[in-house]
C-alpha cells in the first residue's frame, strides 16, 4: 500500500501523523509526517544496546534552504514556549510506500527528502535530491540536533561534547556523521523542544537538544544537486544511498515473503517486521512490544508471534523466538521482561508459559517440524507440570482443575496496572483467558506427545476435568456470558474482551449456543471497528476518555479503553462459528473494511496500542504495538485460507 498526504494547512496537521523505521535491534527512527519531533521519544537515530535499552543520539534535522538573500526553512519544529520551523508551508506531499520520502517546493526549488535505516546496524541516512528550477544559485543546510541520552531519561542542557572530524561526542556516547557534502562545525547552541503528544498524556512536555555542526551543498541556477548524511553509533561503512537502497529493498521482499493477497495484509507484514528484533545478551531473537515506549516482553511476545512470525512464514525467526524464551523457563514461568546487566529477569506473567505452549503447537501445525518440537516439548511438559503443582505468584491448579493465579498486589494477567497499593482490574483467583489457554494446551500437549511417540492421556484426562469445571463455574445464568474471574468478588461479573479467548483458541470447551451467545454480547457491548473495549460501558467503572497525568491514564487503561489486538480473536470467533464458510469470511472482511484508515491514522502503516473507550477514533499509547499488528495477521491468514479453499 501506498500512503499520500498532501494537505498540509498548519504545522498541527502535518504533526498528527508519524512514521516509523526499525532496525531489527530495538533501534529505530521516527518522526512526525511534517518532520519534526512530537515526542520524547522520536529521533532520526535512536540506537539500540539492547531491545530495552536505547539511546537518542541525533533527535532531529534543521534544514534551511536558501536562494540570493532570501531563506527558509523545510523542518518544522515547536520549540517550549514559543516560535518554531515552519517548513509545512512548502512541503507539497509526503508519502510512505517502502520508504518515508517528502517533496517540497520553494523559492523555486524542488527538494526531495528520503529516510532510510541499516538492518541490525545503528545507523540511518537521509538524502536530498536538489532541483533549482531558479534563476539563482541556491544551498541547502543541514543541521543535526543531537540529544546523547538514554531513551526516557531527560537530556542535559549543558554537555561537555567533543567534536572530532567525523563525531560527536558527549555523556560518554558518540555519534559517528559521514556526509558527501560540506561539513562544518558551528558554536554550540541549545533548543528547549516542545512535544505536544507528550503533553497531552501528561508526559515531560519538552526537552533539550544541542547543535554543533552542518552539512551543506550547493546547487547552481538550472542545475540539480545531492546531498547525503549517515547517522551511526560506530563508523560505517556504508553510503547514504547504499542504506536508503538496502531499506527500501528489504522493506519491499518482506511483502512478497509473506505470502498474503491482500493489500492491508501485506502492509501488516512489513509492519510486523519492525517488531521481530536480535537480542545479543541470549542470542536469539524476540519481540519488542511497541514503539516508542516499550521493549520486549514474554506476554508480549507470546501474544504477536503466531502473526507476526508464523502467519507470515518467518518460521526460523520463530524458532529463534521460542527458543530465547526456553532458556530462561524458571519454575514453569517465563520472563516478562528480560534482565540488563546484572539485573534479573521477571517472570510476573501467569499468560507467558501457557501462550508459548499455543505458539509451539501453533508452529507445529503450521510446519510439521518435529526436530523443534523436540527441543520444546521439555519445557511444555515443565509449564502443565509447574501449573498443576503450583509455582510462583500463587499460580496452581485447583482441585476443580482450574487455573487459580495472583495475590497481594501482584498483577499476572494482561490487565496488570498497579498504582502503589491500588489494583484498578483486580483479578486474583481464576482469570477466564488463563483458563481457556489452560484447556487449549493441555488438547494441544496431547496431540504433540502423540506425534512425538508418548502417551497424552493424563493431558486428554485433565483437559475433561477443565472443560467440566470451566463449564460449570464461568456461568453466569441468564447474562449470556462469562464471568471475568473466579473469585467470589464482584470482579466476576464484569463484561470485559477476555471471555473472548474461550471461543478462539484452537481447543475449545463449550458448547455452540453459548459460544454464539457470549459472542452476540462482546458484540453488542464490547465491538468496535478499531478493536474490544477492556469493559462494558453499562459499567459504572467504565472510563470513556484515555489521557491526562498517569494516575488517569492507568486508570482507564483497562477500565473500558478499546484495545485492538482482542478483535484478533474476535474475528476468529465469527469465522469458527461460521463453520469457516465463505459467508463468515465475507462477514469479517466486511467488519475490516475500516483497516486502510486504521493503517493510516496515528503511525503510519502500523497499527496503535489503545484507543478510547467511548469514541475509538484516535489512537493514542504506543503509536505501533506488536500485538495489536500480530492478531490482525493471524486473522488475515485464515480468512485468505478460507477464501483459496472456496476458489477451488
Amino acid at each position: 500500500m501506498k500512503f499520500v498526504f498532501d494537505s498540509f494547512p498548519t504545522l498541527e496537521s502535518g504533526e498528527k501523523n508519524c512514521w516509523l523505521l526499525a532496525n531489527g535491534l530495538g533501534g529505530f527512527a521516527s518522526a512526525s509526517v511534517g518532520f519534526s519531533v512530537t515526542r520524547a521519544d522520536q529521533g532520526l537515530l535512536i540506537s539500540a544496546e539492547s531491545p530495552s535499552r536505547r539511546y537518542t543520539l541525533v533527535h532531529r534535522l534543521s534544514e534551511r534552504l536558501s536562494a540570493g538573500e532570501d531563506e527558509v526553512f523545510l523542518s518544522c519544529q515547536r520549540f517550549f514556549g514559543e516560535g518554531g520551523e515552519d517548513g509545512f508551508l512548502y512541503l507539497r506531499e509526503f508519502s510512505l510506500d517502502d520508504l518515508p520520502e517528502w517533496r517540497y517546493s520553494a523559492l523555486g526549488v524542488e527538494i526531495i527528502r528520503r529516510v532510510g535505516i541499516q538492518w541490525e546496524e545503528n545507523a540511518s541516512a537521509v538524502e536530498y535530491e536538489i532541483i533549482n528550477r531558479s534563476d539563482k544559485p541556491c544551498a541547502l543546510t543541514v543541521t543535526p540536533v543531537f540529544q546523547m541520552a538514554l531513551k526516557g531519561d531527560p537530556p542535559q542542557k549543558r554537555l561537555d561534547v567533543k567534536i572530532g572530524e567525523n563525531f560527536v561526542e558527549a555523556a560518554g556516547l558518540k555519534a559517528f556523521i559521514k556526509t558527501d557534502g560540506e561539513m562544518k562545525a558551528s558554536p554550540i547552541k541549545y533548543e528547549k523542544l516542545f512535544y505536544p503528544d507528550d503533553a497531552k498524556d501528561g508526559r515531560r512536555e519538552s526537552g533539550f537538544g544541542f547543535c554543533c555542526l552542518s552539512a551543506g551543498v550547493s546547487v547552481r541556477a538550472g542545475e540539480s544537486g545531492r546531498l547525503e548524511i549517515v547517522f551511526s553509533s560506530e563508523k560505517c561503512e556504508k553510503s547514504g544511498g547504499e542504506i536508503i537502497l538496502g531499506c527500501k529493498d528489504r522493506r519491499r521482499g518482506l511483502i512478497e515473503q509473506s505470502r498474503f493477497k491482500s493489500p492491508e495484509a501485506r502492509e501488516l507484514s512489513r509492519a510486523a517486521d519492525s517488531f521481530i528484533a536480535y537480542r545479543k545478551s541470549v542470542g536469539g531473537k524476540t519481540i519488542i512490544a511497541g514503539y516508542p515506549f516499550f521493549g520486549d516482553w514474554g506476554r508480549d511476545t507470546m501474544i504477536a508471534l503466531s502473526g507476526c512470525a508464523i502467519a507470515t512464514g518467518r518460521f526460523e525467526d520463530a524458532k529463534s523466538i521460542l527458543g530465547t524464551f526456553i532458556g530462561f523457563e524458571r519454575g514453569g514461568l517465563l520472563p516478562n521482561c528480560f534482565p540488563e546487566g546484572s539485573e534479573k529477569p521477571m517472570y510476573n506473567s501467569a499468560d507467558a508459559p501457557l501462550l508459548f505452549i499455543n505458539c509451539v503447537w501453533v508452529l507445529y501445525r503450521e510446519t510439521g517440524d518435529r526436530e523443534f518440537l523436540k527441543t520444546a516439548w521439555p519445557t511444555v511438559k515443565k509449564i502443565i507440570s509447574a501449573y498443576k503443582n503450583g509455582t510462583d505468584f500463587a499460580i496452581k491448579a485447583d482441585s476443580d482443575g482450574l487455573i487459580s493465579a495472583g495475590e497481594g498486589l501482584d498483577q499476572v494477567t494482561w490487565m496488570d496496572v498497579r498504582i502503589g497499593n491500588i489494583l484498578p482490574t483486580p483479578r486474583h483467583g481464576k482469570p477466564v483467558e488463563i483458563n481457556a489457554y489452560w484447556y487449549s494446551d493441555l488438547r494441544a500437549a496431547e496431540l504433540m506427545a502423540g506425534a512425538l511417540g508418548e502417551d497424552g492421556g493424563e493431558f486428554g484426562e485433565l483437559a475433561k476435568k477443565v472443560k467440566k469445571s470451566f463449564s460449570e463455574k464461568f456461568r453466569l445464568k441468564d447474562k449470556g456470558y462469562l464471568r471475568d474471574v473466579v473469585s467470589g468478588t464482584e470482579a466476576d461479573e464484569k463484561l470485559r474482551c477476555n471471555q473472548i479467548w474461550a471461543l478462539s483458541m484452537p481447543f475449545t470447551m463449550l458448547t455452540e449456543d453459548r459460544e454464539k451467545s457470549i459472542l452476540e454480547a462482546v458484540e453488542k457491548h464490547l465491538y468496535t471497528p478499531c478493536g474490544l473495549r477492556t469493559l462494558s460501558p453499562d459499567d459504572p467503572d467504565f472510563h470513556p476518555f484515555y489521557g491526562g497525568p498517569q494516575f488517569s491514564r492507568d486508570m482507564a487503561y483497562h477500565q473500558g479503553t478499546v484495545w485492538p489486538f482482542p478483535a484478533g480473536a474476535y474475528y476468529l470467533a465469527e469465522l469458527r462459528l461460521g463453520g469457516y464458510s465463505k459467508e463468515a469470511a465475507k462477514k469479517v472482511r466486511g467488519q475490516l473494511e475500516k483497516m486502510p484508515e486504521i493503517l493510516r491514522e496515528g503511525c503510519v502503516g502500523q497499527i496503535a496500542e489503545i484507543y478510547d473507550g467511548l469514541n475509538p477514533k484516535e489512537s493514542k499509547g504506543c503509536f505501533a504495538q506488536a500485538w495489536s499488528v500480530g492478531e490482525m495477521l493471524a486473522v488475515y491468514r485464515k480468512l485468505e485460507e478460507i477464501e483459496a479453499r472456496n476458489e477451488d
